[in-house]
């Protein structure tokens, strides 16, 4: 098969319009629909059927939309890999992450990594969604387990657990939990049980869902802090906030959930990138100075 006629193929697929693929090719129409009738005819195959909506796939054209999407995926990595061999570390990042560690933890340590890498392009995906790293739906995952692919390199991170806390100008006024019974006296502020989660998170709230006379469940781990930090009650919340968040108090302190391991994980692949490479390096310092300032507080 003719790659031209592919990567014009894959245009229309992913755009499901032939003018909308031509202004991405800089094609005319009727260059990018002789290009897709030639492809049809050598494989003596119909790939689209028109509809109210535009172009939709056949079952052919699926497989072969599936082909062109692992070809150009591994051809972007290919290009990112040569970005690289250059001496300055530049371009794009694609990083992934649940939206608690990303937007808690991770987030407001970045202009330490912009400081000293003023070139490099961060796109942060926060979702709770495991991306397809193989795929190249990102180049970086930090995740809240350990990956099962066996191509993937993984470096265990940390581990954190869920704990219980509130601000102290909430616990002068409400007083302070002195049991999980008593945690029926306040308003809780919990994932819902519907939401993406860990297990052990969901494993942690989900017996004391039913017993609480006031309750506000969210969907995300920096919902439930915004909520915590303007005093509306007592929440769930991962550790690793407490660095960042001095005034919160963990109420119950025995209590907490089992352990969450955070692994970093990368394609093989991108071993040598120089991105990748700095955006290990800056995550492992981080933590670092993380661990030492909870060992001081500890202390």
């Amino acid at each position: 098969m003719d790659w031209d006629k592919l990567r014009i193929f894959h245009a229309v697929a992913d755009a499901g319009s032939l003018t909308h693929a031509g202004d991405v090719l800089h094609l005319s129409q009727s260059a990018v629909s002789r290009q897709i009738r030639a492809l049809e005819e050598s494989l003596n195959t119909t790939l689209f059927r028109r509809h109210a909506r535009g172009l939709l796939l056949t079952e052919q054209g699926e497989l072969l939309f599936e082909a062109t999407r692992t070809m150009t995926k591994r051809l972007d990595a290919t290009a990112a890999r040569i970005r690289d061999s250059e001496d300055d570390v530049f371009g794009e990042l694609r990083v992934t992450s649940t939206m608690g560690f990303g937007t808690l933890w991770l987030a407001p340590r970045l202009p330490r990594l912009f400081d000293q890498y003023p070139k490099l392009k961060i796109d942060l995906m926060l979702e709770e969604r495991v991306l397809d790293l193989s795929m190249r739906e990102a180049d970086v995952a930090i995740r809240m387990k350990e990956p099962s692919q066996a191509d993937l390199i993984r470096r265990r991170l940390m581990q954190t657990q869920i704990r219980f806390y509130a601000t102290r100008s909430y616990l002068e006024k409400h007083g302070a939990p002195t049991s999980i019974e008593d945690l029926e006296n306040h308003r809780l502020i919990a994932q819902s049980p519907s939401s993406p989660q860990v297990r052990a998170g969901a494993e942690f709230v989900q017996p004391l869902l039913g017993n609480q006379h006031s309750l506000l469940t969210m969907n995300n781990y920096f919902g439930i802090l915004q909520a915590v930090i303007h005093n509306v009650g007592i929440g769930s919340l991962p550790d690793y906030v407490t660095a960042d968040f001095p005034d919160l108090v963990n109420v119950l302190p025995e209590i907490c959930s089992a352990p969450i391991p955070v692994y970093l994980a990368f394609v093989e692949e991108l071993r040598h990138s120089k991105r990748v490479c700095a955006f290990r390096d800056f995550v492992l310092e981080e933590l670092s100075l993380f661990k030492r300032q909870l060992a001081g507080d500890d202390a």
